[in-house]
């Protein structure tokens, strides 16, 4: 499956009544296995859950564990990159040179890799004694 056709039609489902700004994420596993997320809002922003975090749940439901492409899509005037705990949570299951399209509906596109959304990333090495 296409990752920006998979992003889209998440997007399309999204649920954000407050802030109107749908999120669509799509992710590929080393198997080639895809899984979507959207943003999903409530009245408490700060409760929400972003489509990245979305997308990375149906993946451990579907019993894979890494991500080896990601796709993000949202109505913006620009690529809009992940949030930085999205950053954090993709880089919890992908390597460093991961690459993440970002896509506006418009069809304007941005690539980069993990590494570069996210450098100096903590760790759990960052954790041991």
């Amino acid at each position: 499956m296409d990752l920006l056709q998979a992003a889209t039609e998440a997007y399309e489902k999204a649920y954000a009544p407050y802030s109107k700004f749908k999120v669509g994420a799509a992710i590929r596993t080393p198997s080639g296995e895809v899984f979507q997320g959207v943003n999903v809002e409530n009245v408490a922003y700060p409760e929400g859950t972003c489509a990245e975090a979305g997308a990375i749940a149906a993946m451990i439901l579907g019993g894979q564990s890494e991500v080896s492409e990601v796709a993000v899509i949202a109505d913006a005037t620009a690529p809009v990159p992940p949030c930085g705990g999205c950053r954090q949570k993709l880089s919890e299951f992908g390597k460093g040179d991961v690459k993440v399209s970002m896509y506006t509906l418009s069809g304007e596109k941005l690539e980069m890799t993990l590494a570069e959304l996210l450098p100096g990333k903590f760790t759990a090495e960052h954790m041991k004694d």
